[in-house]
């Protein structure tokens, strides 16, 4: 299914259920955009912060690899979910993830309309991604998948067992590439 317009998606969500104060007099608070193909592993995210040019950023971003074969109902749900992160933010001025105002927001849409259903964690299917690296305990042999390199990562079974729960660089864990 092609990419739908963020935009007036955006407006008539922040008109339906934020009363317009997400966009006062049309100028938008928060930027919306696709992502431009590595958020993988997360439907959408709400930014906020400086730019390095000092400039605020404010930004929905929604992600195109995930969302693209699924319906609209998708895109709407998690740009409003990422929406309410952003009222949160920039009109009660509030820092909270997923709390009380976040679900009172989100049951009052959800309560609104039948269009789509909004939830604090999407179901969306995530492609399963290979790992690059197998982490090996030099103690037991126990072998184990990550997508990236950690330092200083010990075998929890075997500090657990032999060294009392404290970390030991004896079993330390010795990364090698999957694809060897």
């Amino acid at each position: 299914m092609p990419l739908a317009p963020l935009l007036p998606l955006f407006h008539r969500l922040n008109r339906e259920h934020f009363e317009g104060v997400l966009a006062p007099d049309g100028v938008s608070l928060v930027s919306v955009r696709w992502s431009d193909g590595r958020l993988r592993r997360t439907a959408g995210m709400y930014r906020f912060g400086r730019r390095p040019d000092g400039t605020a950023l404010s930004e929905i971003v929604l992600s195109r690899p995930l969302l693209e074969p699924l319906p609209l109902e998708a895109t709407a749900s998690t740009l409003c979910h990422e929406m309410i992160h952003a009222w949160i933010h920039r009109v009660l001025q509030v820092e909270e993830v997923h709390g009380p105002h976040f679900r009172a927001r989100m049951a009052a849409i959800n309560a609104a309309q039948s269009g789509f259903q909004v939830s604090v964690r999407h179901r969306f299917p995530v492609p399963a991604q290979a790992p690059r690296w197998l982490a090996r305990c030099p103690g037991c042999g126990l072998v184990a998948p990550y997508r990236r390199r950690v330092k200083g990562v010990a075998c929890r079974f075997c500090c657990d067992r032999f060294h009392g729960g404290r970390w030991s660089a004896r079993y330390q864990l010795v990364f090698e590439s999957a694809a060897a």
